[in-house]
């Protein structure tokens, strides 16, 4: 087998106003009557304002940093994984790489400054997204994806690059209000069981779609 380089690019308050006091006398006001021979005007009605969204800094902060580059705890702190981090304008990534394993891992740490719903997480996980991500492979098809009530979301993939064969699974957490995590195994198909013990390690509330 060989030795493959996997890259991966990526790419909502509305202000109360209290009412003044009622008088003890309450008193009811009547329209003026408009001059003889003249048109009554309009009532202007004045539309809401839009609320906007709060929005925070895009930069990601040291503690995104530490948080992404802790999230695996010790479990690829072995000889047989080398480990590298990069630091964008909005997202944090790590990866794993193991000769000996013909396998990748890639972690990315993802600043929503503005805010996510579910929604928003479906189209970011689209078609052109996985080409994106997965665009060094030959080919790829997705084989499942599942979430659980947590909102824990799981994709898993089958893909082949030079004749190769690798079984990829692609979490993503919901971390923080602003914030999502992405996490990625690749491996051969040839070692179910390395993926299993990956996954039950990494995420047991949902380790598989099946």
């Amino acid at each position: 087998m060989k030795k493959f380089l996997f890259s991966f690019v990526i790419i909502f308050l509305l202000a109360a106003c209290g009412s003044p006091a009622p008088s003890d006398t309450p008193t009811l006001l009547q329209p003026s009557p408009a001059p003889e021979g003249s048109e009554p005007e309009a009532e202007t009605l004045l539309e809401p304002e839009s609320a906007e969204p709060v929005c925070i800094a895009l930069e990601p902060t040291q503690a995104d940093i530490d948080r992404a580059l802790n999230f695996a705890g010790k479990l690829f702190e072995t000889p047989d994984w080398e480990r590298t981090y990069t630091v964008s304008e909005d997202s944090v990534s790590v990866s794993w790489y193991s000769e000996n394993l013909i396998s990748i891992v890639f972690l990315e740490a993802l600043v929503f400054p503005c805010g996510y719903e579910d929604l928003d997480l479906d189209a970011f996980f689209n078609l052109e997204n996985w080409q994106i991500i997965l665009g060094n492979y030959q080919s790829f098809q997705l084989e499942a994806e599942c979430r659980n009530d947590s909102g824990l979301r799981l994709y898993e993939f089958l893909a082949v690059d030079q004749g190769y064969e690798y079984a990829i699974r692609y979490w993503a957490v919901s971390d923080t209000d602003t914030r999502v995590l992405t996490f990625m195994v690749v491996l051969p198909v040839e070692s179910p069981d390395l993926m299993e013990e990956y996954a039950y390690a990494l995420f047991p509330q949902l380790t598989s779609c099946e």
